[in-house]
């Protein structure tokens, strides 16, 4: 009895023990998620478990996003969840998002997953207008975008149409032209076909290193005016602080690289930058709110610890991650081109195999052709025999009239007719029977002749149908199969094999194997400035080609701006504009 009071009494222990919890709902650009977490969870629990959830490693690009008041916010790690200003109506929805942007994304993003989530915000901002792109750009964009989501080209797959329930160009971009959604496509698949062989990785990797060099990638706009109330524009980014004038976000009238500020802090609703150059005067400025000040604070101190990070060495864990990268990639290289190799090995058998058929096909016809020839010479034979046949008897039949007629004559002479005109009736009669005879001599020497002919006309048809059958022997008797290619030799046993059906892959990289890798990647590079070169050259081309089909009236600032740019012989690289600036 005690022994079963303990018992609920600790059972009872243990249920008042259970932690409370709450519901909250992650939402990446990809998918929704949803987790029990406990009241006492701070910022960076719930973030550390959604990057586990994920198996996401590179965690300092991304953040959880929410919004209070029409205001973006940021969760704080060291602050607990439930003492943010969030809705306590469950589940509370947070957003999973990049919150800074790397430089050069081929250098700094490793992991494939880190890649994909860029990949997808870039895009939507692109096509929800965030981002300024021009129109040329927008179709290679989308171009990289197919190739990404639907493999290579294959025009029996693809055909016309297949892109019609597909958003990949920005509205502005289709308005201002007046051309039909076949024609776009047209030009997006001719592009598309241009990418063969890429894997989605690179597909994504190649979308974000021509999107990272437009001017409004990666930058969060603010409203705030200066000490004489004027209206301007703050951009912060990766390479530091802009102000623009608020009808044209996309240059900068001046620019404050991070290893330039020397502070930044604010006071109130007023901040402050302060320029490492003493000489230059401390720049500062008034926002709407308070709440303002924080964000634009949180992302300049995350940006500029970016920054600094960027220019040293790279910690052992990042180390390790490109290590392994690398390592992935090597292997996926490999998997790829094996892969390669058993496709071109299948196509050719493919082609062997249907080279066989058609000649197996040819030979049949031929046959058939032979056996119709015999067939028609046998028909011929048995017709020419059936007239010798026949005329032999008439031959045999006018033979015998002519005895019978000879007979007759000879009859009639032997008979005396002892009268003058009996006489002469009788010689009449002999003169005629004359004829006659004379007459059913040559018929029957004509058909004699005739009967013949015949016969060596039916020697002839029966030697026609002695080649026929020679020839119909000498086809059957052919191989059916020419001797084929030798088969192409087993890989050596200390090659890797590969099973389509899923068996496990086993890979040995050597030192060789990571030189020679080193070797192509330099190639590689050097293959991609060039392809850039051509790359420029196709989109002027686009560009001079829709051009004639553009509606002025529908161009909207920023593509005035836009174009401005580009006639003074600007460059849409962002970089390069801030370096001018």
């Amino acid at each position: 009895m005690a022994g079963a009071i303990a018992s609920r009494m600790s059972f009872s222990s243990l249920k008042r023990k259970q932690p409370k919890t709450f519901t909250v709902r992650i939402v990446t650009m990809d998918a929704e998620m949803e987790f029990n977490c406990e009241m006492k969870w701070k910022g960076k629990d719930l973030f550390d478990l959604v990057c586990r959830t994920l198996g996401l490693r590179e965690t300092w690009f991304f953040g959880l996003q929410y919004t209070i008041k029409d205001t973006v916010a940021w969760l704080k790690m060291d602050k607990k969840v439930l003492d943010h200003d969030v809705s306590k109506e469950e589940p509370v929805t947070f957003h999973f998002l990049a919150k800074f942007y790397p430089e050069n994304a081929e250098e700094e993003l490793v992991q494939e997953i880190t890649q994909h989530l860029f990949f997808l915000q870039v895009k939507k901002q692109i096509l929800d207008e965030k981002i300024y792109c021009p129109p040329e750009a927008s179709v290679l964009l989308a171009s990289y975008a197919v190739q990404a989501k639907y493999g290579d080209y294959d025009p029996s797959v693809h055909k016309r149409g297949f892109l019609a329930q597909e958003e990949l160009l920005p509205k502005r971009v289709i308005n201002l032209y007046q051309m039909t959604p076949e024609m776009w496509e047209e030009r997006i698949t001719a592009w598309y076909a241009e990418h063969r062989g890429r894997a989605r990785d690179e597909a994504e990797m190649e979308y974000l290193k021509i999107a990272q060099d437009l001017e409004m990638y990666g930058v969060n706009y603010f409203a705030i005016r200066n000490k004489k109330g004027t209206e301007l524009l703050l951009g912060v980014d990766a390479l530091g602080l802009h102000i623009y004038d608020p009808e044209n976000r996309l240059t900068p009238k001046i620019s404050f690289p991070w290893n330039e500020i020397r502070n930044i802090s604010y006071s109130d609703k007023e901040f402050t930058i302060k320029p490492l150059d003493k000489k230059i005067d401390v720049f500062k400025f008034n926002s709407s709110k308070l709440r303002v000040n924080k964000l634009i604070l949180q992302l300049c101190i995350g940006n500029h610890d970016l920054f600094m990070r960027r220019r040293k060495a790279d910690s052992l864990e990042v180390q390790q991650m490109k290590a392994q990268a690398r390592e992935e990639k090597a292997r996926k290289q490999m998997e790829r081109q094996r892969l390669a190799r058993e496709k071109q090995m299948r196509e050719e058998a493919e082609r062997t195999r249907d080279e066989l058929e058609r000649r197996l096909l040819q030979m049949k016809e031929e046959a058939t052709m032979a056996n119709e020839a015999l067939m028609r010479s046998e028909e011929t034979a048995d017709l020419l025999a059936e007239k010798a046949q026949i005329t032999e008897e008439e031959a045999k039949l006018l033979a015998q009239k002519a005895a019978e007629a000879e007979q007759e004559m000879q009859r009639i002479k032997a008979t005396a007719i002892r009268t003058e005109e009996e006489k002469r009736l009788m010689e009449q009669k002999v003169l005629e029977a004359e004829v006659l005879a004379l007459k059913m001599a040559e018929e029957s020497e004509r058909r004699a002749k005739e009967a013949d002919q015949l016969k060596q006309d039916l020697q002839e048809a029966r030697e026609a149908e002695r080649r026929a059958k020679q020839k119909l022997l000498e086809i059957t008797t052919k191989p059916t199969y020419p001797p084929m290619n030798p088969i192409p030799a087993p890989l050596p046993p200390d090659i890797p094999s590969f099973n389509l059906i899923g068996d496990s892959l086993s890979f040995d990289f050597k030192d060789t194997d990571m030189k020679r890798l080193s070797m192509e990647i330099e190639k590689e590079k050097v293959e991609y400035m060039e392809k850039s070169k051509h790359l420029q050259e196709q989109l002027n081309e686009l560009k001079t080609e829709i051009e004639a089909l553009k509606l002025k009236e529908r161009e909207t600032a920023l593509d005035i701006l836009h174009s401005e740019n580009s006639d003074r012989g600007g460059t849409s690289s962002k970089h390069n504009t801030i370096k001018k600036v």
